[in-house]
């Protein structure tokens, strides 16, 4: 870890080749730490009295409860010092110092146990869904000039794909055919596999476009995390190495989900090719969600490959696997987080393009009433376009809170299991994490 706009792995990481909860092996090429901080222990004590500062020994353990030196005037009343129930008496009550249970629950004089250092948008400790969701929107908008501007021009060209895509070659009228109660059976299971096509293909290049907006943003959120800047240029400038690499793992990614999914509607479609009727279409649907299942699993699995590759300096191979062993343990963790992420930027989305969906019905050929009941035939350009702005400005807000989920989810598992928030504290230059500092010192 250094400061510079992304961190790569020095050597070997603690979740490389081993499970979760091993000892990290040690040699000269591992500088992480090989031992997780001890919970609610995560820094060290920075402005309380007490805090030790370079080159001083930091202040001894508190006593446990009902040790620790004798409160003056020694035993008092039955059961020890102070009265009842052994130190207590006169020194807040029955039971101990500050109360019941010893020394107050570290309520009393103790003040409780530091809290984590917080250089930048999230506190360096294994974090929880709101204060990920925070820092993501954190990020944006302290860093709002990088982060929109980053998210403006991928939501541009992804959506200038769209239109053209649209326009071009997927405009037809499978809408109007699957609202005529007349249709036939075949008539129907063309205009559905026509409309399944036209949505499937929209929706991959809409994921192109968000998981390339996720690797440019990773500079960004780990910039933030440090609490620190940076700009466009610079951001270029770091992720330009890694872009080759990137467009393989999208493409890799992409060709797992539909190989997948393939699989899975294969025998649906063999059957309806060789047995015409209902049988086979609802065999192609079942397969079809089956193979869906399957890729979202595999998704979540490998959600953690792009900041992976573009944080780490990682080959497309060695990202997919490290996303692996972190989420390794944590799917259906890492699965609500990115669905509540989801969910919160669609409908962000949906405030923004809806309005510009209406508008741009009412240049529609048929008009709005027409686009609604699925009438007419092809969606003219004008309507491509005004909705394509609305879409564009609703991606431009999204990207960067789904980005930054997903950076600080993988930020959240190498703290969990590699003591990361050891090195982004140096990197961060926060008291008490210089070299050879102990977690939870």
């Amino acid at each position: 870890m250094n400061d510079t706009p992304g961190w790569a792995s020095p050597g070997s990481a603690p979740s490389d080749g081993q499970e979760p909860g091993q000892d990290a092996p040690q040699g000269p090429g591992v500088k992480w730490s090989k031992e997780q901080p001890p919970p609610s222990q995560w820094s060290a004590p920075t402005g309380p009295p007490g805090a030790t500062g370079p080159g001083q020994a930091p202040p001894p353990a508190p006593p446990g409860p009902g040790w620790g030196t004798p409160p003056p005037g020694g035993p008092v009343g039955p059961g020890g010092y102070g009265g009842p129930g052994g130190y207590g008496g006169g020194h807040g009550g029955p039971g101990g110092y500050g109360g019941p249970g010893g020394y107050g629950a570290w309520g009393g004089g103790w003040g409780g146990p530091p809290p984590a250092a917080k250089p930048g948008v999230i506190p360096l400790r294994p974090l929880g869904v709101g204060e990920i969701l925070d820092g993501a929107v954190s990020t944006m908008r302290t860093h709002w000039r990088t982060a929109l501007g980053i998210s403006l021009t991928v939501a541009v060209l992804i959506r200038i794909v769209v239109v053209l895509v649209q326009g071009l070659f997927l405009n037809s009228s499978s809408a109007a055919v699957l609202s005529d109660p007349s249709a036939t059976l075949d008539e129907l299971t063309g205009a559905m596999g026509v409309s399944l096509l036209n949505s499937g293909v929209v929706y991959l290049i809409t994921l192109v476009g968000t998981l390339s907006a996720t690797a440019l943003l990773a500079t960004v959120t780990s910039r933030a995390v440090l609490g620190t800047s940076v700009t466009a240029a610079e951001t270029w400038r770091d992720a330009r190495p890694q872009l080759l690499k990137l467009f393989g793992l999208i493409f890799l990614l992409l060709l797992i989900i539909v190989a997948v999914i393939a699989v899975g509607a294969l025998p649906g479609i063999l059957v309806t090719a060789t047995v015409s009727g209902p049988g086979g279409v609802a065999l192609t649907v079942l397969g079809i969600i089956g193979g869906g299942i399957v890729a979202m699993w595999l998704w979540i699995r490998f959600s953690l490959s792009v900041p992976t590759l573009m944080l780490e300096k990682q080959g497309v191979t060695k990202a997919l696997s490290r996303s692996a062993k972190l989420v390794r343990g944590s799917w259906w963790r890492m699965l609500g987080i990115q669905l509540l992420a989801s969910i919160i930027a669609g409908v962000v989305a949906s405030i923004i393009v809806i309005p510009f969906a209406v508008l741009a019905t009412t240049f529609n050929g048929d008009g709005v009433s027409g686009f609604l009941n699925g009438a007419g035939g092809d969606i003219g350009w004008a309507f491509l376009i005004i909705s394509g702005i609305g879409a564009v400005i609703g991606s431009t807000i999204t990207f960067p809170i789904t980005a930054g989920v997903t950076v600080l989810l993988y930020v959240d598992q190498r703290i969990r299991r590699e003591a990361l928030d050891l090195e982004l504290g140096r990197a961060a230059g926060v008291q008490g994490y210089g070299p050879g500092t102990t977690p939870g010192s």
